[in-house]
């Protein structure tokens, strides 16, 4: 366990997990944990073997979002400082976007604000059905920024999204599966089972597939259908070199003595590949 200020981050093996650690104040995010996070991401990159990031709140909370005094009342007389207080948030935000292992939100309690881009940020997520997810800004004069808005409109429904972002209302864990938000919604007493479920089907994999694949889902979604498939092709021979055709190699040459069936199960990687 790496324990800083505000994050405590275990890795074991394949797996990573981040706790937010501010339980007495429902995990907002204050500067020092924007910088905790940012210093979590880096140790996992440099372990090198992650390909599951499982990110969650201790307490009975994800996180209520930005820490009001601290990131805004405090610094905001001073432009220079308020920019750089914040630009420290935004760059961990945007790392978690494009990061190359699966990142997985387990959201207890409160996600509100930026606990609901860090939601809506990672590539999967559980929930218990009881937490609360909102957009409270509009509830203190202003609109969801710093990608609050971005997260709402890339996981939900026009109508959806704009009911929360202008009524600041709250929506429950059940609805966020309903609406899309997250992939499930539990018992409280199901969250850590359900979670541990989904990582270890993600660790079976490749992780160069795995991180190609996100970012050809990232890429497909801004282009029409033929640039997709320009884009796709070259992801997969991209793929092939960097993977010395294992999928080639290895899992169809196993599918061709019937040893699996794609559609029910992965391939065995090779112990010396496996990772």
């Amino acid at each position: 366990m790496i324990t800083l200020d505000t994050v405590n981050l275990e890795i074991d093996g394949p797996t990573a997990t981040i706790y937010l650690n501010r339980p007495d104040k429902k995990n907002a995010m204050n500067p020092q944990m924007h910088r905790d996070m940012n210093a979590a991401l880096d140790a996992i990159e440099e372990d090198g073997n992650v390909k599951a990031v499982v990110i969650t709140g201790n307490g009975d909370s994800f996180s209520s979002g930005m820490d009001l005094e601290e990131c805004f009342l405090q610094p905001f007389d001073d432009p220079q400082l308020f920019y750089k207080t914040n630009l420290v948030a935004l760059r961990w935000f945007q790392r978690l976007k494009a990061f190359p292992a699966v990142t997985i939100a387990k959201v207890n309690g409160f996600a509100f604000g930026g606990g609901f881009l860090v939601a809506g940020l990672c590539d999967l997520a559980v929930t218990d059905e009881a937490a609360l997810f909102g957009l409270s800004e509009i509830n203190f004069g202003i609109f969801p920024a710093g990608g609050a808005t971005w997260a709402a409109t890339h996981n939900l429904p026009r109508k959806k999204a704009l009911y929360y972002i202008l009524t600041g209302d709250t929506m429950t864990g059940a609805q966020a599966a309903e609406y899309g938000l997250v992939n499930f919604a539990v018992p409280a007493d199901q969250l850590d089972a359900a979670t541990d479920k989904i990582v270890r089907k993600i660790v079976k994999k490749n992780p160069v597939t795995l991180a190609l694949a996100k970012q050809v889902y990232e890429r497909t979604t801004q282009l029409d259908l033929p640039a997709a498939i320009d884009y796709d092709q070259a992801k997969l021979w991209e793929l092939s070199r960097l993977s010395g055709n294992e999928w080639i190699n290895v899992a169809l040459k196993q599918f061709e003595k019937r040893a699996y069936q794609p559609g029910l199960a992965t391939y065995d990687r090779p112990a010396e590949v496996r990772a």
